[in-house]
């Protein structure tokens, strides 16, 4: 396959040494298939990443590591590349390491290979349990710097965290909740992806003790561990709607709102108020077509500006500068949606 990439710099952006890289170019066989999909993958990440690759300027390798639907991932690539030409005339390299759900032993064995390979910097997507903070542990004592992107791991030896103030969110989607639903009865689904992510699950506390404040007699459903995927989520809310009648209204705080929408459609139910997060492909579309009320939303592109420029902080690259200020929260309605070239690298965590 034809390339302008010196050999070195492909086995750099792949982790791989460069007898490897050889090997697969040239079809010398003798390399796993897995390890052949990461070559090519390199040189795709390396034509993406074109505009920054000759620029001159001192140039950071660092690593993208997340657990998260493919919404997600895809979300935040597009926001990394197209802040790239801001971060001039420094030369931002990214590898990245994303799955949707699995073992957290994965997980971990992802994050000791960068520890052992080295990395200028991890900007990191993971559940808060105790292996994660450990891993994490071990890069820092490599001299790897690991900022965290929209859920926390406050108990690990992160560097900074990226992204909005969780319970916050989870109290205006109470607020606008009680707002919208009015004197109207009903019970409210709440939804959560996974009872590890330390953001949903900051979003939650938010938003039981914001509905338990003003509205106390409104009842709290909740489904867990969809993990944002349209068909897990989809049996856990059918089942959820089939055992309360009384739910008329949906918090989302993870993911899967195309599910949950199909499985009210299925048992014949209306949802008179729905509540999601971050302007993904998934809800600009449902967004559009008035069947979410809004969607809190925060600016993926500026949180991965300033996960890099962390990142550059940490290795002198960049003067010193304070804590950073939580991402503001944006509520979004079918009626002010950002145009779509904004709407492309939203979140969708």
């Amino acid at each position: 396959m034809g390339h302008p990439y010196p050999l070195r710099e492909i086995a750099r952006q792949a982790g791989l040494s460069e007898a490897t890289v050889d090997r697969v170019l040239n079809g010398r066989g003798g390399v796993r298939e897995s390890t052949a999909r990461e070559v090519h993958r390199a040189i795709a990440d390396l034509d993406r990443q074109q505009t920054q690759v000759r620029l001159v300027g001192r140039t950071f390798m660092i690593d993208i590591v997340m657990q998260t639907p493919e919404r997600f991932s895809t979300a935040v690539r597009a926001a990394l590349e197209a802040e790239l030409p801001a971060l001039r005339p420094a030369v931002m390299r990214s590898r990245f390491h994303f799955r949707e759900t699995g073992p957290v032993a994965e997980l971990i064995a992802t994050l000791d290979r960068i520890a052992r390979r080295g990395s200028q910097g991890v900007i990191l997507k993971a559940p808060d349990v105790p292996d994660v903070t450990a891993a994490v542990g071990r890069l820092v004592s490599a001299g790897i710097p690991v900022v965290t992107l929209v859920t926390d791991l406050p108990a690990s030896g992160r560097l900074a965290y990226v992204g909005i103030d969780d319970r916050a969110a989870g109290a205006t989607a109470a607020y606008l909740m009680g707002q919208w639903l009015g004197d109207r009865p009903g019970n409210v689904l709440t939804s959560i992806s996974s009872g590890f992510f330390r953001n949903e699950e900051e979003r939650e506390m938010g938003f039981r003790a914001a509905m338990r404040a003003l509205h106390p007699r409104r009842t709290l459903v909740e489904v867990a561990e969809g993990q944002g995927l349209d068909a897990t989520q989809y049996d856990l809310v059918v089942a959820a709607l089939e055992r309360d009648p009384e739910i008329r209204a949906v918090y989302s705080m993870g993911g899967g709102n195309v599910a949950t929408l199909r499985a009210f459609e299925a048992m014949g139910r209306r949802c008179q108020v729905f509540i999601a997060h971050d302007l993904d492909h998934d809800n600009t579309r449902l967004l559009r077509e008035h069947r979410l009320s809004a969607v809190l939303h925060h600016d993926l592109r500026q949180d991965m500006r300033e996960a890099c420029r962390t990142v550059m902080r940490a290795h002198g690259a960049l003067p010193p500068a304070g804590p950073a200020l939580p991402s503001p929260i944006q509520v979004v309605t079918p009626y002010n949606m950002p145009a779509p070239a904004e709407a492309t690298p939203a979140a969708a965590d």
